[in-house]
């Protein structure tokens, strides 16, 4: 890429997204493009067609997707499905149309299915049953991927394919229903401490084993990728350890300074029972991760703190 290429954020206000538009701010790249959800529906493919005829991006950053923990996943299984096929499906197939010289689409881990063998290695992927919680997402992210592949070996397009761990960071989604489980706990230690409570219920037997990775850590990964990494199979980015939620939840509520107990919920679900990325791909292209969890955590509560006002 050079400083002046047309480059395209699909998602450039979500956490990943305006993680990618710092990098790039940072390193001095001067044509970036960016469209707001009521500017542009992402899900019309006549709408994302002129948009490409238009703008002409060189090289695409497609972080646009619907997301959410457990809760909205199980819930709303049709839109978590059909936008995020509809989303990756007319973005990828414009960019194929428009020339794009390098796409790259934002994966999950946890689309690897459910009992796959630790850490999780690329090749695990399609070879078990789905998290049946998040399945319609799943089966969403892996079709994006494998839009990726089939594109290029059907045209020869460079679209590339990033497997992100659990993220958190700045702009991350604090949604009572909605959120994952990092910036879930932030708000529920928050609103206790707030509150005066004596306990924090957390959903689950506490167990699971969890791989957090700040976004613009993942963000620095992703243009490392984008200058270097030009392959077919897809790239895990992840920081290669893991916490428990239980763990994680008694450092969320160091950070924020809550007094109380922790309740575990054990009718709740716990969901996959350790997700932790094989990052040797990753590090072999000379990535390290820069921000430690604890630090992490700090800036992320600042963060919401700052939005909350």
């Amino acid at each position: 890429m050079e400083k002046s290429s047309r480059i395209y954020i699909a998602g450039h206000r979500g956490m990943v997204g305006s993680a990618v538009h710092r990098k790039l701010e940072k390193e001095g790249y001067t044509h970036i493009i960016t469209r707001t959800s009521s500017e542009l529906d992402l899900r019309d493919q006549a709408a994302v067609t002129a948009f490409f005829e238009k703008e002409k991006p060189e090289y695409v950053f497609l972080a646009a997707a619907k997301v959410g923990g457990i809760v909205a996943n199980n819930t709303y299984r049709a839109e978590f499905l059909y936008d995020n096929l509809m989303i990756e499906s007319n973005i990828i197939h414009a960019s194929h149309k428009a020339g794009v010289k390098k796409l790259m689409f934002f994966g999950s881990s946890c689309i690897y299915p459910k009992l796959a063998p630790q850490p999780l290695k690329e090749d695990a992927l399609l070879t078990g049953l789905l998290e049946p919680t998040n399945e319609p997402y799943a089966i969403a992210k892996i079709a994006g991927i494998k839009l990726c592949e089939a594109y290029r070996d059907q045209y020869g397009d460079n679209f590339i394919a990033v497997m992100p761990t659990n993220l958190y960071g700045y702009k991350d989604n604090y949604h009572p229903e909605n959120s994952h489980v990092l910036p879930a706990l932030i708000r529920k230690f928050h609103e206790a401490k707030e509150a005066g409570k004596d306990h924090v219920e957390i959903w689950g037997t506490g167990s699971p084993l969890r791989e957090f990775m700040f976004a613009d850590d993942l963000a620095d990964a992703c243009y490392l990728l984008m200058k270097e990494y030009d392959e077919k199979l897809f790239v895990n980015v992840g920081v290669g350890h893991d916490i428990s939620i239980k763990d994680l939840a008694l450092l969320v509520k160091k950070v924020i300074g809550y007094e109380g107990e922790l309740r575990f919920n054990t009718d709740k679900p716990d969901g996959t029972p350790r997700k932790l990325m094989d990052v040797s791909t990753l590090n072999r292209l000379g990535f390290k991760p820069k921000v430690e969890l604890e630090e992490g955590i700090k800036l992320a509560y600042s963060d919401f703190l700052n939005r909350s006002v």
